[in-house]
């Protein structure tokens, strides 16, 4: 209970943003307890009592307690209900408080999506509401012993939930000792690199390749054999003769970041027996394998890898949303002890609460519910922004068909795309420039191009994004100085009459 004169007043709805209300109420109670008008070890409100006392969701309240949960201020118990944690956390207790929230002047975070943005899901389908109840429920069932320590590898109960997932989905059969859970994609890369490599070691990538990846892998110290791609995938001859004895090759076999193919059959066995021969190591990166749109996926290469020579990564930031910062490894029992020994030291995994609520929602079908939903809105979206595109006409571009993903490319000609991305920058649009996913310029073979993301672009408002793009891709000139206007003095009344000054209609 709170002390006499601690209740809580309405929280005051500044704005819409569920994330504002969720900051006045977390800072209001950490405030309350660090003054001791929550005592310690007092029992707080339930989330409904709470929700009804400041006014707001109870989804909110959820939030703010899980929160204050994570942070050590607060700890549930059971049916008996959430308490002030006796005592306090040394560094809660001593933290400085937040300053004031400022006005906001900038847009919400939600309202910066631009359109054509790749890489972003559409956060605006996501079950808000369902990922809320999971986390708050993981926050107030938090035990003592949660506050010590997580196993560095990820909790059990998610790593469990991913290995069911993969064996279904992606044909992946794993056991969940070999899941380690990682602070997404980049965290996954980073946990690699100072595991299994050495410095000056050789990787291969692909050329064109994920540009955020090949800077983090080049800031390990890792040294980059562009391998190029074709319309079977990565070329794995070409790898072979510029760099026969790499250590590491980076792949996208299911869908090539950013030009769409698949890595065919015999590529995905050449790779693996080139992989066998070299004693090196193949990282799969599988980061939008949910969204295919061919009627039967092809399965993910590490579903083929008999010798233990793949390490599967996956992110939940394409399926879920990006702020999520989850992803996983699937690795080789061979390069489980090196990796498990880093990450004892790093600690990548993310909150347990947050671990927890996804392990749930995995389990209990919130996800595979929510990719069917994505698939059908992201098909109604590829096919608005493809129409789009087409009623364009522009002789400019030229749209390639994909089998699947959250972005189309759409070749130019007479443009250079990192140009028109500028322009279209000017004009509130996001596109990708298809030559900056190469890592030299020039480059042989290399394509301008545009990336456009539609994931988290309405259908209803493709049309007007494309004429947008339209100004951009091919802007009007700018108009001509006007011309002094030539006169043309007229006697109105005769000799020694006023004169009229007319603007000669043959001049510009």
């Amino acid at each position: 209970m709170t002390r006499r004169g601690a209740r809580l007043s309405p929280v005051r709805r500044r704005q819409r943003s569920a994330g504002t209300l969720q900051a006045q109420l977390y800072e209001r109670l950490r405030q309350a307890i660090l003054s001791g008008a929550l005592a310690s070890g007092a029992r707080v409100p339930s989330a409904r009592a709470m929700a009804l006392e400041a006014g707001v969701s109870r989804g909110t309240v959820d939030a703010a307690y899980a929160r204050l949960s994570v942070e050590g201020f607060l700890v549930a118990r059971g049916a008996a209900g959430t308490f002030v944690t006796t005592p306090l956390p040394i560094a809660a207790a001593f933290a400085p408080a937040a300053p004031p929230e400022p006005p906001r002047k900038e847009p919400r975070a939600r309202a910066e999506l631009r359109p054509f943005q790749i890489g972003v899901p559409a956060v605006d389908a996501f079950p808000v509401a369902t990922w809320s109840r999971l986390l708050g429920r993981h926050a107030r069932r938090a035990r003592a012993g949660d506050l010590a320590g997580s196993d560095p590898s990820g909790d059990r109960a998610l790593r469990e939930a991913i290995a069911a997932h993969l064996a279904v989905s992606r044909g992946v059969v794993a056991r969940a000792e070999q899941v380690m859970i990682t602070g997404g994609y980049h965290g996954a890369l980073g946990l690699l690199a100072r595991a299994l490599a050495r410095p000056g070691d050789v990787a291969w990538f692909e050329e064109p390749g994920y540009h955020r990846a090949r800077a983090a892998l080049e800031l390990a110290g890792l040294r980059l054999a562009a391998v190029p791609v074709d319309a079977e995938g990565l070329d794995v001859a070409r790898g072979a003769a510029l760099a026969p004895r790499a250590r590491f090759a980076f792949v996208t076999p299911s869908h090539q970041m950013p030009l769409g193919m698949a890595l065919s059959l015999p590529r995905r066995l050449a790779l693996l027996a080139w992989a066998r021969g070299a004693d090196a190591w193949i990282i799969e990166d599988d980061y939008d394998g949910e969204f295919q749109r061919a009627s039967a996926p092809l399965p993910a290469l590490k579903s083929l890898d008999d010798q233990g020579r793949v390490i599967y990564a996956g992110t939940f930031s394409k399926s879920m949303f990006p702020a999520l910062r989850l992803g996983f490894l699937v690795v080789p029992d061979g390069a489980r002890d090196a990796l498990a020994r880093v990450a004892s030291l790093l600690h990548p995994a993310p909150l347990l609460a947050v671990q927890r609520a996804a392990a749930d929602f995995l389990g209990e079908g919130h996800f595979a519910r929510h990719v069917r939903r994505m698939r059908a809105l992201y098909s109604e979206r590829h096919g608005a922004l493809s129409r789009a595109l087409e009623e364009l006409s522009s002789p400019q571009l030229q749209v390639e068909e994909g089998t699947g993903g959250l972005h189309l490319i759409a070749r130019l000609t007479g443009a250079r795309d990192g140009e028109v991305v500028e322009r279209a920058s000017q004009l509130g649009l996001a596109p990708g420039a298809l030559s900056s996913f190469y890592r030299s310029d020039p480059t042989e073979g290399r394509l301008d191009g545009l990336l456009l993301g539609f994931a988290a672009l309405p259908a209803s408002r493709a049309q007007k994004a494309v004429h947008r793009l339209a100004q951009a891709i091919a802007p009007s000139p700018p108009p001509r100085p006007h011309a002094l206007a030539r006169t043309i003095s007229v006697d109105v009344n005769g000799s020694g009459g006023r004169s009229a000054r007319l603007r000669n209609p043959n001049r510009a």
